[in-house]
Formats: C-alpha cells, structure tokens, sequence
C-alpha cells in the first residue's frame, strides 16, 4: 500500500464509519478506502457499547485494509492501525497502548479502535480525542488537555496514513507481521502489569506476560491463561 492509494472521503455526521465502510466493503470496494466524519451518532467500543464524542472534537476514522495470512492473522490490522496512530501523535508525546484495544496517556483512555472482517478484508475504525474527551465509562482525556496543543483533524489523519503505509504492507508476510509484532511488545503498557481479565464466563487475575503471534494477551496467574478476547482492567500499583 502506498501513500497515494489511500482514498479519503469526508462525511459530516453519520452513523458509525465502520458500519458505512463495512457496507462498502460488501459492496465490492478494494482496500485502501478510508472513511472520515465529524461526528457519529451510533459509534461503537468493544461488545457493542457506545462510545460518543463531542462534534469535531475527535478524529473518527476507518480504514479498508487486506491483509495476508490466515484469519486468525487479521488481529494484526487493528494493531497497525494502533501503532501508526501512537506514532503519529509521538512528536507531542507519549502514548502507550492497551490490550486490545485502547489508546492510552498516562493510563487515561486516548481513543480506541473497533475491528470487523469482511471476507479477506478488515475494517478497522478509530475514535482520538483531539480537543475533548469522548463519553465514556473509563478516566478519558485528550491530547488538549493531556498536552496542551491543538492538532487539526485532518493534520492528525495524514500523519496517521503516512505511518499505517509501511505497517500495511507489513501485514501481507509472516516476517511483517513478526515485526509488528515486536513493536507492539514495546508500545504495549498492559505487559509487566498485574491485570484482571472479565470473560465471557469467568474473571481472572495475573500478570501480562506476552502476546502470542495470533496478538492474543498471555496472562500468568494461578494458571496460564491466552487471552483472543476479554475486558481487561490495569491493576493500579501492581507494575512489574
């Protein structure tokens, strides 16, 4: 994927980006589309919940993405989509990541990112917040108020793009997506941490030691745990 085969279009207010772009993508449309809004009425986190930030105050975005491998590969998408976005805010600071799915400064929620396959392709959506924080369950902030600058939606974008164009073709072979993997490792605050993880039938505790190379979180406690999907809580004071 190249810089110049991203295509961006511009929507106002819509429902969700994903919704829109995974319609699109059932429709036949190839990878490298990118959906942008102002708003989205109907934006989703993790097991459907809402997730609701102010208009314009926030980049809302979703991308078109093929990558290569097996589907039990696909994970990789949204992990580039979540390095290149951590990557493009570096200039004004740090920002780590949390198993699955969260960006984070300072253990305050950043944005989040939401994936959804289609046939060989993934959807992957992000939500940053830029000037305000979202509405959300979770400690939320914003790059305003974490760092005191203001950054254009659409400046945010492109740094964004300009970063996913390597890790996007890093998804396409084993030896990209180990790469991915490595840096992911490095950007990942939930490992070292004691952690509390909310399955679908049980919860458990330990301490995040890996991730695997499917991307799933092993966690270390009275058993051996390899988390695919769960809520996972940070354990304040129990770093590693």
């Amino acid at each position: 994927m190249s810089e110049t085969e991203w295509r961006i279009e511009r929507e106002g207010s819509v429902g969700s980006t994903n919704d829109l772009l995974v319609a699109r993508a059932r429709a036949g449309e190839s990878e490298g589309l990118v959906i942008a809004a102002d708003f989205q009425e109907a934006g989703r986190g993790r097991r459907d919940r809402s997730w609701v930030a102010p208009r314009g105050s926030a980049l809302l975005m979703s991308v078109l993405l093929r990558p290569g491998g097996e589907p039990d590969q696909y994970p990789w998408a949204l992990v580039a989509l979540a390095l290149s976005a951590r990557s493009a805010l570096e200039p004004w600071g740090r920002v780590d990541l949390k198993w699955p799915n969260d960006l984070l400064i300072e253990d305050k929620k950043l944005g989040g990112l939401l994936a959804q396959v289609v046939g060989e392709r993934v959807v992957v959506g992000l939500g940053l917040n830029l000037a305000a924080p979202g509405e959300d369950l979770v400690e939320a902030t914003s790059v305003a108020g974490a760092w005191g600058v203001c950054l254009g939606r659409d400046e945010v974008l492109e740094r964004v793009l300009a970063e996913l164009t390597p890790r996007a073709e890093r998804l396409l072979t084993a030896e990209g997506r180990a790469q991915l993997r490595e840096e992911y490792r490095d950007a990942l605050a939930t490992l070292g941490r004691r952690v509390r993880g909310y399955l679908e039938n049980d919860i458990i505790s330990g301490v995040a030691r890996d991730v695997d190379q499917w991307g799933r979180l092993v966690v270390v406690g009275d058993a051996t745990w390899t988390l695919s999907a769960a809520d996972v809580v940070h354990l304040r004071g129990d770093a590693e």
